[in-house]
């Protein structure tokens, strides 16, 4: 909280300077600079704060555990909190079983509630997240952050905690203020100079180069009008021809300049991914700040010059545990343990605690400990439990099954795998006079039609994948899996409709294994092939 309000009075009369500003078409005057310069030596300035605060705990792993927990008992406003005044985590393991988060929506009315976190915690994570994020991406690509570098192309934001002020002093293009993702998109594409691109994740980013073929030719012509902004013929006419070559690599023909594309990662975004990285956003770096998992847990990307996908688990706030899972069938192997506990190599599922309703809930994220920061685990999240198909207890999990489709895809001449959704076939009453199967939705880019020779490739794959499926379907038990071709938008439909859910869930994972019929009827109506 003090270093909140420091930056808050630190950066606050940016924001009044620059609305003061006379004119945004008179080039990078004095006052931009100088609002850049301030901003930036304010941030790093809370960032190094953060880092040798982080370097602190980290060493000290067990120690910092140990007062998150403390936090977390004192603030509990459970019934059912007889440990207030004890840390001894023993004490606190047998006093609190586990939960698992399908028991907890349950008690919540039945809603699509994933477990709640304390805002407290989820605000100092998400801050120290956003700092330590923008310190590094600053450090790895200094010129991406220059003023009028970046550009936002969804209403969204990558940055788990959205610093309100700062943002034009840091040089970031857009409307201020503006959630109107057609002006996000043009004030983006009149900046041929960008060196960075921002989305709030890889999927939103996705619908924006799909919509971006869709309605290329409108887009241009509001461009070249000068509606907004002053008449850029030239301009227009740049994003015709870069978008009469297709797909590929178009994200660097519109900005030849662009050096990373930033979002934030969270569950269901890695086909997003691999298809900007092939198609539009090829030759790119991506970067995430965070990695949002369930409950408002967060891993911390200190490495953008890393492979993407690893991220620092922290000792702080809100208190994490790992269960330790059996290799092969992740079930429960052993109690859990601590972060400085955490082996190289194995896998976990994340537990957190929440002070509010003092529950220990097994989350569903699964991670790999891959390596470590001083005492901390340095992981890559593996699946989501809670994406596991099961129609005859077979529990295909979606790693499992996102590699079989995958391998599939790679089998259909010309066919990019865009997005997915499997649905359990008693769900849509799709199984009546058959075996139970799986319905599975895709959208794809480079393919129109589906023969039944590509079909019939998903779930060869998926025997190859699962023993258990690969029995169960050859004794009848289980029905070939059903794959049908969705037009574009589906998935984009189907998105909006979660996110207008009341308890749309923190963060904004995609969901894989859709368990409501309604959301599945999303998908079922669009269906092409």
């Amino acid at each position: 909280m003090v270093l909140f309000l420091l930056l808050f009075f630190l950066l606050l009369p940016l924001a009044v300077l620059w609305r003061r500003r006379l004119s945004q078409d008179a080039g990078l005057s004095w006052l931009v600079r100088l609002q850049h310069r301030v901003a930036w030596g304010a941030l790093c300035w809370a960032a190094a704060w953060q880092r040798k605060s982080l370097a602190q705990s980290t060493l000290h792993a067990g120690q910092s555990q140990q007062r998150a927990l403390r936090r977390c008992l004192q603030g509990a406003q459970s019934p059912r909190c007889p440990l207030r005044g004890s840390t001894d985590i023993g004490i606190f393991r047998n006093h609190l079983p586990l939960t698992k988060a399908s028991q907890l929506q349950e008690e919540e009315s039945g809603g699509q509630l994933l477990p709640p976190t304390s805002n407290q915690y989820r605000g100092e994570a998400s801050l120290q997240a956003t700092l330590l994020g923008l310190a590094a991406l600053k450090k790895t690509y200094p010129e991406v952050l220059a003023p009028e570098g970046t550009a936002r192309v969804t209403p969204s934001s990558p940055w788990p905690y959205p610093l309100p002020w700062p943002w034009h002093a840091l040089g970031q293009l857009g409307p201020a203020g503006t959630k109107d993702p057609r002006a996000l998109l043009l004030e983006a594409l009149r900046s041929p100079g960008l060196r960075a691109l921002e989305a709030g994740t890889a999927v939103e980013l996705l619908d924006v180069f799909l919509g971006l073929e869709a309605d290329g030719e409108e887009l241009a012509e509001a461009i070249a009008a000068g509606n907004p902004g002053a008449s850029l013929p030239r301009r227009a006419a740049e994003l015709r021809e870069a978008l009469e070559q297709g797909p590929r690599g178009l994200a660097l023909r519109l900005w030849p300049k662009l050096q990373v594309v930033v979002t934030l990662d969270a569950g269901g975004q890695a086909e997003a991914v691999a298809a900007l990285r092939a198609l539009w956003c090829q030759g790119l770096a991506f970067f995430s700040p965070a990695y949002a998992a369930s409950g408002g847990a967060l891993g911390l990307s200190l490495w953008p010059e890393q492979p993407h996908g690893l991220y620092l688990l922290p000792p702080g706030g809100p208190f994490i545990e790992l269960l330790p899972l059996k290799e092969g069938t992740r079930e429960e192997a052993a109690p859990t343990v601590l972060l400085a506990e955490a082996q190289k190599g194995k896998e976990y599922e994340l537990v957190l605690t929440d002070h509010t309703s003092l529950t220990r809930c097994r989350l569903g994220d699964v991670v790999q400990v891959v390596g470590a920061y001083n005492q901390c685990p340095v992981v890559r999240f593996i699946c989501r439990l809670g994406q596991t198909l099961s129609v005859r207890g077979e529990d295909t999990g979606e790693d499992v099954f996102s590699e079989a489709l995958g391998q599939a895809v790679g089998q259909w001449p010309g066919a990019r795998l865009l997005d997915h959704g499997c649905v359990e076939s008693s769900i849509l009453d799709s199984s009546e006079g058959s075996a139970p199967h799986y319905e599975v939705f895709v959208a794809l880019k480079g393919l129109r039609n589906l023969s039944e020779e590509n079909r019939d490739k998903l779930d060869h794959c998926l025997q190859e994948a699962s023993a258990r499926y690969k029995s169960l379907r050859f004794r009848g038990s289980v029905g070939p899996a059903q794959v049908h071709l969705v037009g574009w938008g589906a998935f984009r439909e189907l998105r909006a409709a979660l996110a207008a859910c009341p308890s749309a869930p923190f963060p904004p994972e995609m969901p894989r294994v859709l368990k409501h019929r309604y959301l599945a009827q999303y998908l079922q109506r669009r269906v092409v092939s």
